[in-house]
C-alpha cells in the first residue's frame, strides 16, 4: 500500500483534509463513529470507530502499519486530539505525547498548566461529580470560592457545548448540572469572567518550532451563552496587541508540552484581550474548525494550514505557510428562533460569497442556539478590500429565510401568542437581559407607542387581504435585527415569503385583516420569522373555521416587550 494517511472525523470539517491529502497522493483512511458522516466517500477507505476509543484506533492503525511504508495519523475540527496523540506515541509516528494531549483536551489540566507556568488564566476551580457539586456548593454563595461574574463548562468538550457565564447563585446551579451532562466524565470547570475582544489563532508545530497560520476576530453574541455569530480574518488590532496575543499563546502552547523538540502536530488558541492585556481562553492540540482552518485561512492568505499539518504527521516538513495573498475573509452564521422548519428559501447573492453552508433541512426541529452547533448555516466570502468581503458574507446570512411551521406551537410559546398565567410571562418580560433577546431592542418611547397601537381587528374568514396597522415611529428608526435587517428590510421579507401585498394602511375598508399590536409584537420578538409564523397561524385557523376567529395571544405590553 502507498503512503497513508488516517483522519479522525469524516464530517464537513474534515473535509479539506481528506481532499488535500488525496491530492498528496496519500492514501487516505477516514474513521468516524457515525455511519453517515457526510465526506466519508471522499475517502479511499472508511472505518467506522468511535473516535473517543483510542484503543480500538490504535489497534486498528496498528493493522494498517503493517502494509505500509509510511503512516501518519492527524484530525482537524475534533476535539479526538488525545486519540491521536495516544496512537501516534504507541505506534511511534509524528506527534505530540499523549500526556501533552490530555493537558491540551481536559480544560481544568489546562488552567493548572497555564498556572504553574505564571501565564495570564483566569483563575478557577472544578468541580468533578454532581454529588460534589450539590454537598459543597449547595448553601450560600459565600461559600463559592470565586466572586460572580463566573463562566462554567464541561472539561471535555468544544463548541460552546454546556458554556455560559452566570452572575448569581441560582443561575450557578442551573448551569452546572446542564454542564456536567455535556461533559463525557462528567466534570465541569469554573472560572473568573474575562471581558473583552477575543480572537482566534492557529499554528503548525514542528520538531519544537511554532509557526502561525493567522489570526481572525470572533465575533461573539447573546450573552449568558458564547456564540460565535462569525469569524474575520485577519484580525483588525493594533500591532503591538497583536504581538502580545501571540506572544501569549506561544507560551501557552509550551506550558501544554505542545512544542518539545520532537513534537510534530499543531495548535489552536482562543485568545481574548482583556483590561489586564491578553488573557489564554483557551489552546487545543489541534486546527480549529467553524470553516476557519479549512477555507477562510487559504482565502485570505492562501496558506494551508491543513496541507502542513498532513505533511507534519507524515514526517515531512510543512509547506505552504507563507502567505501568498492580502485579502480579508469573512465567515458569518445565520440561525432561527425556536420551531419546525417548513421551507427554505433564499436571495443568496454570488458575488464575492466562496462558500455556503446549510446545516439543516425541511422538518428539522430547530432553536435559538445556547451553543456553537445548533446553528442553521453558514456563509463564508472573501475580497481584497475588507469591507467588502464583510458586507457580502452579512448580505449573503441576511438573505437565507427559514419559514416555521405554524402547527409547531413551540414557536408560538416562543413568541408569547399561548399565554396562561402558568407562564409566567408578565414577570419574565421584565427582567434584563433576558435569553433569547428579542429581534428588535425598542426603546421605552417605542415599547410606549406601541401600547397604543390596536391590536389585531377583522379576524373573518370572508377577509380577503390584510393590512397592517401603522407603527411610524418604529418603521423609521434606525433599528436592525440580529442579523442586521432594518424594518423596512424585515417587512420586504415578510411580502416576499407570505406573497401578500401587505400594504401598510389604516383604512377601514371592508373584508380586510387589520394586522396589530400582536403582529409587531411577534416581529419585534422573532423578527421576519415570528411575523411570518403570525400570518401564517391566522391563515391556518382562517381554513378551520367560517366563523369569526377567536385567536388566542397574549396581551402585548411593554413590559413584555423589553424582555
Amino acid at each position: 500500500m502507498k503512503e497513508t494517511i488516517i483522519i479522525l472525523g469524516a464530517g464537513v470539517m474534515q473535509g479539506p483534509a481528506i481532499q488535500i491529502a488525496k491530492e498528496l497522493g496519500l492514501y487516505t483512511i477516514a474513521l468516524d463513529g457515525s455511519s453517515s458522516a457526510p465526506n466519508i466517500a471522499m475517502a479511499d477507505k472508511f472505518e467506522q470507530i468511535d473516535l473517543k476509543d483510542k484503543d480500538a484506533i490504535e489497534t486498528f492503525a496498528r493493522c494498517v502499519q503493517r502494509s505500509t511504508n509510511r503512516l501518519g495519523i492527524m484530525t482537524a475540527g475534533t476535539d479526538f486530539s488525545a486519540s491521536v496523540a495516544w496512537t501516534a506515541e504507541k505506534l511511534g509516528l509524528p506527534g505530540i505525547p499523549y500526556e501533552a494531549a490530555l493537558n491540551a483536551s481536559d480544560k481544568s489540566r489546562m488552567r493548572e498548566c497555564f498556572k504553574n507556568a505564571a501565564l495570564p488564566s483566569p483563575e478557577f476551580f472544578t468541580i468533578t461529580s454532581k454529588d460534589q457539586f450539590e454537598s459543597q456548593f449547595e448553601s450560600k454563595i459565600d461559600n463559592l470560592p470565586l466572586p460572580f461574574p463566573l463562566v462554567i463548562k464541561p472539561v471535555d468538550n468544544m463548541g460552546s457545548r454546556g458554556c455560559r457565564r452566570v452572575d448569581c447563585i441560582k443561575e450557578f446551579h442551573e448551569a452546572a448540572k446542564s454542564a456536567i451532562g455535556f461533559s463525557r466524565t462528567g466534570r465541569i470547570i469554573v472560572e473568573r469572567f474575562m471581558d473583552g475582544d477575543e480572537f482566534s489563532v492557529d499554528a503548525i508545530v514542528y520538531k519544537g518550532e511554532i509557526t502561525i497560520c493567522g489570526l481572525a476576530d470572533r465575533h461573539i453574541f447573546f450573552p449568558p451563552y458564547f456564540i460565535e455569530m462569525g469569524h474575520t480574518m485577519p484580525a483588525k488590532i493594533e500591532p503591538e496587541k497583536q504581538t502580545e496575543i501571540l506572544e501569549t499563546f506561544r507560551r501557552g502552547v509550551h506550558a501544554l508540552g505542545l512544542a518539545g523538540k520532537d513534537c510534530v502536530g499543531a495548535a489552536k488558541g482562543d485568545i481574548k484581550l482583556t483590561s489586564k492585556g491578553a488573557m489564554i481562553g483557551e489552546i487545543a492540540a489541534r486546527l480549529s474548525g467553524g470553516y476557519m482552518s479549512g477555507w477562510t485561512y487559504p482565502y485570505a492568505s492562501g496558506v494551508f494550514p491543513i496541507k502542513s499539518a498532513i505533511l507534519a504527521a507524515m514526517g515531512r516538513e510543512p509547506i505552504g505557510l507563507i502567505p501568498s495573498r492580502d485579502w480579508t475573509c469573512a465567515e458569518r452564521a445565520f440561525i432561527s428562533i425556536p420551531g419546525t422548519v417548513k421551507q427554505i428559501s433564499n436571495n443568496l447573492s454570488s458575488d464575492f460569497v466562496n462558500d455556503f453552508f446549510l446545516r439543516i433541512k425541511e422538518g428539522d426541529k430547530v432553536l435559538f442556539p445556547e451553543n456553537n452547533v445548533t446553528k442553521c448555516g453558514n456563509v463564508i466570502a472573501s475580497a481584497q478590500d475588507r469591507e467588502t468581503a464583510i458586507n457580502a458574507a452579512e448580505a449573503a446570512a441576511r438573505s437565507v429565510f427559514i419559514r416555521l411551521d405554524p402547527a409547531d406551537n413551540k414557536t408560538g410559546e416562543f413568541l408569547g401568542l399561548f399565554h396562561t398565567e402558568a407562564q409566567g410571562y408578565g414577570e419574565y418580560g421584565q427582567k434584563a437581559n433576558v435569553f433569547p433577546p428579542n429581534a428588535f431592542q425598542l426603546t421605552e418611547e417605542l415599547l410606549e407607542e406601541l401600547a397604543q397601537i390596536p391590536d389585531t381587528k377583522g379576524l373573518s374568514s370572508q377577509a380577503s387581504t390584510m393590512a397592517i396597522i401603522p407603527f411610524p415611529a418604529f418603521t423609521a428608526s434606525k433599528l436592525t435585527d440580529y442579523m442586521g435587517r432594518t424594518v423596512w428590510e424585515t417587512l420586504e421579507v415578510i411580502r416576499f415569503l407570505t406573497d401578500l401585498t401587505l400594504p401598510i394602511s389604516d383604512e377601514n375598508a371592508e373584508n380586510i385583516i387589520r394586522l396589530g399590536r400582536s403582529f409587531w409584537a411577534a416581529l419585534i420578538r422573532g423578527s421576519y420569522q415570528g411575523a411570518v409564523y403570525y400570518i401564517d397561524k391566522l391563515r391556518r385557523n382562517n381554513e378551520k373555521t367560517t366563523t369569526q376567529i377567536n385567536y388566542s395571544y397574549m396581551p402585548f405590553t411593554p413590559q413584555f416587550a423589553a424582555r
